[in-house]
């Protein structure tokens, strides 16, 4: 039995539990971490609460979640616009490999491309993740010369 399309419609506070298992099973695969599944689940209600925070997208086959992402924003003065950042890329083991990325970020490019406020799509991807890398470069994405640095501040987590 084939999967019908994928469908792909901005998450509610409804799709909360499904995207805080996806965030809970990215975080153990590519990175080995176990995370906290209260702290992650009030960290996506968060989102919900706080629009300013970021925008959750959620694809759907045969009406199962199938994957997600979530973006959020970083203002650039140089071209008076956001860059969306795309975060927490998750799609299902039994969804992988059925264009649920692609319909994923088709559906994010739309909508972008439709905003005057944003001027561009960003993302970042574990050093150690050969084949994120290959995807993403497939999906036209390329490498910036940008290093992500970071230092611990205030309250810190995984």
């Amino acid at each position: 039995m084939s999967a019908g399309p994928v469908c792909v419609r901005q998450a509610t506070a409804d799709d909360g539990s499904a995207i805080a298992r996806f965030n809970i099973d990215l975080a153990a695969e590519t990175e080995g971490i176990r995370l906290d599944p209260a702290t992650v689940a009030r960290g996506v209600q968060s989102v919900f609460d706080k629009p300013e925070r970021g925008l959750y997208f959620l694809a759907e086959l045969d009406g199962t979640a199938a994957g997600c992402l979530l973006v959020t924003t970083e203002w650039s003065d140089w071209r008076n616009a956001d860059f969306w950042w795309i975060q927490s890329v998750f799609v299902d083991r039994p969804h992988r490999r059925k264009g649920v990325f692609r319909a994923l970020l088709q559906t994010l490019r739309e909508v972008a491309s439709a905003r005057a406020d944003v001027c561009g799509l960003r993302l970042y991807v574990h050093a150690s993740n050969e084949r994120a890398h290959a995807v993403y470069r497939e999906c036209g994405f390329r490498e910036t010369g940008y290093h992500i640095l970071e230092t611990p501040g205030g309250r810190t987590g995984a």
